[in-house]
């Protein structure tokens, strides 16, 4: 079953979201490693539409739909900000990147979900994390982990 919420756009309602969403997961059987990789994909996308996305701009909203079904969780976050190009945010692992605080969020959410994928606008972000991983994510692995 597919659950919508619309949330105000401010950084203190992450923790009602994340209560919501972890209750179904929990219910739904996973284990405390995809719960609390489920948690911090949640609170990083989450905090990124509020203040990057939505500019802290507490009139705006964030739109969060999520099923806990039992193979997977999946996710889907849209602000009503201008969006993004995702593959323009740098690499925080790399030369001069270490020292900056831009893209580490987004290098978490893409480590401990399976699937993260973007709209075309750049304002939604879509995260599955499997119950049991499919072999082709197992074979390539998560770089720098």
């Amino acid at each position: 079953m597919r659950h919508s919420l619309l949330v105000e756009s401010k950084p203190s309602a992450v923790n009602d979201i994340c209560g919501r969403i972890l209750s179904q997961v929990e219910q739904s059987g996973y284990s405390r490693e995809d719960v609390f990789a489920v948690h911090l994909a949640i609170e990083e996308a989450f905090v990124n539409a509020v203040k990057h996305g939505n500019k802290m701009d507490a009139s705006r909203t964030v739109k969060i739909e999520y099923t806990a079904g039992p193979e997977e969780i999946e996710i889907w976050l849209t602000d009503e900000g201008a969006g993004f190009d995702p593959d323009s945010v740098p690499d925080p692992r790399s030369g001069q990147n270490i020292y900056k605080p831009e893209g580490r969020g987004l290098l978490l959410i893409r480590s401990y979900m399976d699937e993260v994928s973007f709209n075309e606008r750049g304002n939604s972000i879509r995260m599955v994390r499997y119950r049991h991983r499919p072999r082709a994510l197992e074979d390539e692995g998560v770089e720098g982990t």
